[in-house]
């Protein structure tokens, strides 16, 4: 059995076990990934660990210190608030809020589940008290947080680039993230159309009524285990009113977006920078931002990078996309790889699936007759869209927190029913919009 062969079935290991025990997938990639290299093919250890991206690392660990302060300091309860008053109290539009709420918060740095976990018992409570359909609050949650998932500055985007960079493709940060942000404000107008949200029209609320978002700021808490990252994300929130710190905070978001992306300076160091700031000056709240850093994310993301690494250098990557690049035509194979990211990552982690599926990439691309960045941005969303699924992190959280109104088994299996169709529909669709068309690079 050849060295590739070998890889392939340790990946297909590695995705079994972190999906069907609580085990942080990036240690299980650890393990892979020595045993791999030195025993199939004769790597040194410090071969091995030379595939992690410090500036990958640093770039995860800057965005979710500079979160979990905002978080700590009620900055995210600030927007969740600001919002809801902006739309008049025209129960309509609060899907779309919570669904644009996620969005920023996963576009500059939340951990997708973090923010559902976050958000989604906030949502779930307007949905039990307004009669707004559960299933549509709570994937308009999942949605939005894949919306501003792929922004320059969000983790799945600045991994995707990273990987796409290493992979020598020509990376578009942009292209990505509009290709996700279009099709999942797509997906969510279709449920806001079949799930009665035209009913929701003619439906006022008193914006200014305390009682009315302070109920739904501190509905839920329940935790769930994040598949594949051996974790739970918390859902509770904390009120606070408008203070000096987070106004201080909100800029420090708009200062790092623009220093990154304007004077093209290290996403990383510029947020983890921004972060110190901010806990210097109010230490004593901000002592324990630091333990809330995504740790499990990093571990993830560190291991499975390594992983990928040693998959690249078995020519794993190059055999399966030989092997797609051979079905008879480019597009053809593209749709296979779209399907296979959506299939595994709707039982498995999307932030370590991404690093593995990308290189796979690489000889289609190289095949011709593909467009680089697109291709990459339907694997991407093909990955990551079918995160509604009941057995991934996202789905699971918007379940543990259902409202009163339904019942855990309905809202179970109409959050199934939903992740089937997406599952099955999604990839086609995104392939059919992308790369299907044959756009010139």
């Amino acid at each position: 059995m050849g060295p590739e062969w070998i890889a392939i079935i340790a990946l297909v290991a590695l995705f079994v076990i972190g999906t069907l025990l609580p085990i942080n997938m990036g240690a299980l990639a650890y393990v892979a990934a020595w045993f791999v290299g030195m025993y199939a093919l004769d790597l040194e250890e410090k071969e091995i660990l030379a595939g992690v991206s410090g500036d990958l690392i640093l770039t995860l660990i800057g965005v979710t210190y500079l979160f979990a302060i905002a978080r700590n300091n009620g900055t995210v309860d600030l927007i969740v608030r600001t919002a809801v008053r902006g739309v008049g109290g025209r129960v309509a539009l609060i899907p779309w809020v919570m669904f644009a709420v996620t969005a920023v918060l996963t576009g500059i740095g939340a951990v997708s589940p973090a923010a559902c976990a976050i958000i989604g018992p906030i949502a779930l409570g307007f949905a039990g008290r307004y009669g707004i359909s559960p299933l549509m609050m709570g994937m308009f949650v999942v949605h939005g947080a894949q919306a501003g998932g792929f922004s320059p500055i969000s983790i799945y985007g600045v991994i995707t680039n990273s990987v796409m960079e290493d992979a020598g493709l020509p990376s578009s940060e942009i292209t990505v993230f509009l290709a996700s942000l279009v099709v999942n404000t797509v997906m969510a107008a279709i449920l806001f159309v079949v799930l009665g949200g035209r009913k929701l029209m003619a439906m006022r609320i008193d914006p200014d009524d305390p009682d009315t978002l302070d109920d739904d700021l501190h509905r839920g808490g329940a935790t769930v285990p994040a598949r594949g990252y051996g974790t739970s994300a918390p859902t509770g929130t904390q009120a606070q009113g408008v203070r000096r710190d987070q106004v201080l905070t909100l800029l420090a978001f708009v200062g790092v977006a623009l220093v990154a992306l304007v004077f093209d300076k290290n996403i990383g160091f510029v947020a983890i920078t921004a972060a110190v700031i901010l806990a210097m000056l109010n230490a004593n709240e901000h002592k324990d931002a630091v333990k809330q850093i995504a740790w499990p994310t990093v571990l993830l993301v560190a291991g499975v990078s390594t992983y990928a690494t040693i998959l690249t250098t078995a020519g794993s990557p190059e055999f399966v996309g030989n092997w797609a690049a051979g079905l008879g035509a480019a597009a053809i194979g593209a749709l296979v790889l779209c399907y296979v990211g959506g299939v595994v990552s709707a039982f498995a982690s999307s932030t370590a699936l991404l690093p593995v599926i990308i290189p796979i990439a690489v000889p289609l691309i190289a095949d011709g007759g593909i467009n680089a960045a697109l291709f990459v941005a339907a694997l991407a969303v093909s990955s990551t869209i079918v995160d509604v699924s009941p057995f991934s992190t996202n789905g699971a959280l918007m379940l543990a927190n259902r409202p009163d109104s339904i019942s855990e088994p309905v809202y179970y299996k109409q959050i199934l029913g939903y992740g089937v169709i997406v599952t099955l529909v999604g990839p086609l669709l995104v392939w059919a919009a992308l790369v299907l068309p044959g756009w010139s690079n």
